[in-house]
């Protein structure tokens, strides 16, 4: 996959990811989240939707805390110049000599129950967008709820009675987060099955993509930069 191919599931366990690593900077340099959100001027439930990796929240609010953390360097990467195609008449565009390479590799964390929830919170971001834009779709999910509630009470009937009230009021927040409630939920979802056919295939195929790793970039950088 190139670097242009940034499809949905990579995008989010980049997102993922960042968030993470953001996360074990706070906990090594001793602050916590009252302190660094006060810093970066945000309530503790924005920086928490950072470092679950949400993409809820803007750019400049990832920025400022991976600023305050000191990894706004990291930014140099993205906002520098160096990645830029020579001038065909400059010196560098008339070297032959080999440039070094920067890639990324991206993969999904090898423990079986992250590459299972990764390709659930996958499965649900697809089925959400699907919903948002056909309200008949919602209730396809809420018949399957009822069929589901009808048949009698089981281990899921709690979390079936929390998706009925997801479902008429729109909660999806609350079923694409990180939280043990959130997985319960989409462990338990009627939502998935408005998924089409191959709409699912195709995040499975991201997600087994992503097992096998994913190289980001092929950036010749000048050495002179």
């Amino acid at each position: 996959m190139s670097s242009a191919e940034l499809l949905p599931v990579l995008e989010r366990q980049l997102l993922l990811q960042l968030g993470d690593r953001l996360k074990r900077l706070r906990v090594a340099q001793g602050l916590g989240t009252v302190e660094l959100a006060e810093r970066a001027g945000i309530s503790r439930n924005t920086l928490r939707a950072v470092e679950s990796g949400d993409p809820a929240p803007s750019v400049g609010t990832y920025l400022r805390v991976m600023s305050l953390l000191g990894v706004g360097g990291d930014l140099a990467l993205l906002a520098g110049d160096i990645h830029q195609p020579a001038p065909p008449d400059s010196a560098a565009a008339r070297s032959h000599r080999a440039r070094p390479v920067v890639q990324v590799q991206v993969s999904a964390d090898d423990r079986q129950h992250r590459v299972q929830d990764l390709q659930s919170l996958a499965l649900h971001e697809a089925a959400v967008r699907l919903v948002r834009d056909d309200a008949e779709l919602i209730q396809n999910a809420a018949d399957v709820l009822q069929r589901w509630l009808g048949a009698g009470e089981s281990r899921s009937s709690s979390l079936w009675r929390e998706w009925q009230d997801i479902l008429q009021r729109r909660q999806w927040r609350k079923i694409l987060g990180r939280t043990r409630r959130a997985q319960e939920l989409r462990q338990a979802s009627p939502l998935v099955t408005v998924l089409p056919e191959s709409v699912r295939r195709d995040v499975l195929e991201q997600v087994g993509r992503l097992k096998r790793g994913v190289r980001l970039g092929d950036f010749p950088v000048d050495e002179r930069a």
